[in-house]
């Protein structure tokens, strides 16, 4: 099993900085509605827990020029 790198920072309440080994990402929101992530490799994510077993996210990516 390969080692990997991942870490969170609350840096406000409701956002968070990821790091890991190759990118970083910021996410806005928290557990009470819609999750919103922007990624430094153009991937933007919106997600949202739903009730019960559901769950909903909706990814898109740009590219990078």
């Amino acid at each position: 099993m390969p080692l990997t790198f991942r870490k969170s920072f609350r840096i406000l309440p409701g956002v968070r900085l990821n790091l890991n080994k190759g990118s970083w990402s910021l996410t806005i929101g928290d557990g009470r509605g819609p999750r919103y992530t922007h990624s430094s490799t153009g991937r933007r994510t919106t997600s949202m827990d739903l009730p019960g077993p559901f769950g909903w996210r909706h990814t898109r990516t740009t590219r990078r020029r």
